[in-house]
């Protein structure tokens, strides 16, 4: 696989989306968990959305329940709570793995891209993938990370061609 078009993945709703449907648009993805002291950055990541999505950003939500048990619910569950306590209208993918043997594959191809500090594994839930417009990984941001702090590198990926 040579870019994030070359995959595919199960939306909350069930129905597979087509990342090749993203092309020439700027990418944020992000593993999330409904029950993480990092929850409330869905409100930044929302945030994002809503600013730059005219311009060509989507964030996209990939549920997972690896770290702490921290996503333990259904994905109908994982939705209602996201749009309940957050509004979150930007896509959310059904829920994955993102280490081990089970890892979604779009994950095992991200941390190929783009590893981490000391290992390439996802170390904790709200670690965040910005990509460009050819669907190539340009950074990858530590859980820490507010989704407030990457705006600069939004706005400079989002203007490059």
């Amino acid at each position: 696989m040579n870019t994030v078009y070359d995959f595919t993945a199960e939306r909350m709703d069930g129905e597979l989306q087509a990342f090749s449907d993203y092309t020439d648009q700027v990418l944020l993805i992000v593993n999330t968990a409904s029950k993480c002291g990092f929850t409330p950055q869905f409100e930044g990541l929302e945030a994002l959305y809503q600013q730059y999505k005219n311009k060509g950003l989507v964030v996209i939500g990939f549920p997972c329940n690896q770290f702490g048990s921290q996503d333990p619910g259904s994905n109908d569950e994982i939705g209602a709570f996201c749009q309940k306590n957050y509004d979150v209208s930007f896509p959310m993918m059904a829920k994955v793995e993102v280490n081990g043997e089970g890892a979604h594959p779009i994950y095992t191809w991200l941390k190929a891209q783009k590893g981490g500090v000391l290992t390439n594994g996802i170390k904790w839930n709200f670690t965040k993938f910005l990509l460009d417009r050819s669907g190539q990984v340009v950074a990858r941001y530590a859980p820490t990370t507010k989704p407030d702090a990457i705006k600069k590198d939004i706005e400079r990926v989002l203007a490059s061609d």
